[in-house]
């Protein structure tokens, strides 16, 4: 190729690649001067000014051993009751016992009835029991089941009906008590988002609860309570952490903000998933990874995301398939997919994982993106395919017809049709 791909130079926040910082910079080699692959029109200022909102209610709480201040964040929102909830997995780990224990004498109540992909049932449960119990303030502690259930119980506690009948995005009326979001995984992001994904898992279906009303108050953020997550929980729920960076980078409905903490996102993750699986004990890595899958949350909460997560819904409630596994099975697919929709930023991800991409051509630097992912997956020891979870070309139509009436869908860098979708699975079966 006569015409090579030279890393840009970025802009104030290296992410923001809107306007005329959009464009990759063509090195034109003498051989063929005139026959350029594409051109970049370098764009006035006026006509690149964005147009965005970003909003962020939940307030951050960074750092190692920060759960010792978890009494006076409490204090903080008022509460004097405390529901604290989690699932039978952060009980194990003892988890549950040191929050409680860090509440000293307060009042609590301790609602574990969680499973993954969390029932709506168990909601019903945790708000009878909150009810009774007089509690004024929800702790949500473990992965992104606990943290989901924990932040629609406190909307419940406010708000007449079923939470059934708020799926969907801006049905929630009123503030609900205050939530306290304490992750001890590094991925869902839920401890930052608008939605709580639930399931009906008799109909087999996964509904999400979405509003600026469902964000936790507090989300508190300690990296040490991370450090007992096992290897392949830590790889599946750091590439849920990757999906939610990258999907949210390369939507049509990014913004600078959002660009932002992506890319600082995936620089992260690229620095220190790696870490984390082969070294449980390294305390800067796990700290990373933590800080990264707050920030990819604070990237999609505004942007939603791609074909990924249009998949996750229904490869997790027909399936059952863990959602940070389905989207790490997923990913480097549908990034393949997607590479035509927006080259420059696919080659920008490739150079933030470290692949050579000085002297080739834009295409084969975006390329070199997937690789870098392909390569990923395989050093923390992802290998499923969805023929394991039982997964056969009889089911791609169901699985590809309810992934396309995802709200993502809309924002991918590509719109597929229904026999693209259910290519996508087929290659992964």
């Amino acid at each position: 190729m006569p015409y090579k791909y030279q890393s840009r130079t970025h802009y104030v926040l290296d992410g923001i690649l809107s306007g005329w910082n959009n464009c990759a910079k063509l090195v034109v080699s003498p051989e063929a001067p005139n026959q350029a692959p594409f051109q970049c029109i370098e764009r006035t200022m006026t006509s690149t000014i964005p147009t965005f909102s970003y909003h962020n209610p939940t307030a951050i709480e960074f750092g190692w051993g920060s759960l010792a201040r978890l009494p006076e964040l409490v204090k903080s929102v008022g509460g004097t009751r405390a529901l604290v909830v989690g699932d039978p997995g952060v009980v194990k780990a003892g988890l549950v016992e040191r929050v409680v224990g860090v509440l000293g004498g307060m009042p609590v109540t301790i609602f574990t009835d969680i499973e993954s992909d969390p029932d709506a049932r168990s909601v019903d449960a945790g708000v009878e029991l909150a009810k009774s119990k007089e509690c004024d303030v929800m702790i949500g502690v473990g992965g992104g089941s606990a943290m989901d259930v924990a932040k629609v119980i406190g909307v419940m506690m406010t708000n007449p009906g079923n939470i059934r009948d708020y799926a969907g995005m801006g049905k929630i009326g009123k503030p609900g008590v205050p939530v306290i979001a304490i992750p001890t995984t590094s991925g869902t992001g839920s401890e930052l988002t608008i939605w709580s994904v639930l399931s009906e898992k008799e109909k087999k279906q996964k509904f999400g609860v979405g509003s600026v009303l469902n964000c936790a108050r507090i989300a508190l953020l300690d990296p040490e309570l991370t450090m007992s997550l096992p290897p392949a929980i830590t790889a599946a729920t750091g590439i849920d952490a990757l999906t939610h960076a990258l999907e949210s980078y390369v939507s049509t409905a990014t913004q600078p903000i959002s660009e932002a903490m992506s890319v600082q996102s995936m620089t992260l993750i690229a620095r220190s998933l790696r870490l984390a699986v082969a070294q449980p004990g390294n305390k800067q890595a796990r700290s990373d990874m933590l800080l990264a899958s707050t920030l990819a949350a604070m990237a999609f909460n505004s942007t939603r995301l791609g074909l990924v997560h249009a998949y996750a819904m229904p490869l997790g409630s027909r399936f059952h398939i863990p959602h940070g596994l389905a989207n790490a099975i997923m990913l480097p697919v549908v990034m393949r997919y997607n590479l035509p929709g927006n080259l420059v930023k696919f080659a920008r991800i490739a150079e933030i994982f470290g692949e050579p991409i000085a002297g080739l051509s834009l295409r084969d630097a975006a390329e070199r993106s997937v690789v870098a992912i392909e390569s990923l997956k395989a050093d923390v020891g992802i290998t499923a395919k969805l023929g394991e979870f039982g997964i056969t070309e009889a089911d791609l139509d169901a699985v590809a017809g309810e992934a396309m009436l995802s709200g993502n869908v809309a924002v991918n860098p590509r719109q597929p049709t229904l026999e693209t979708m259910k290519a996508l699975l087929r290659a992964e079966l």
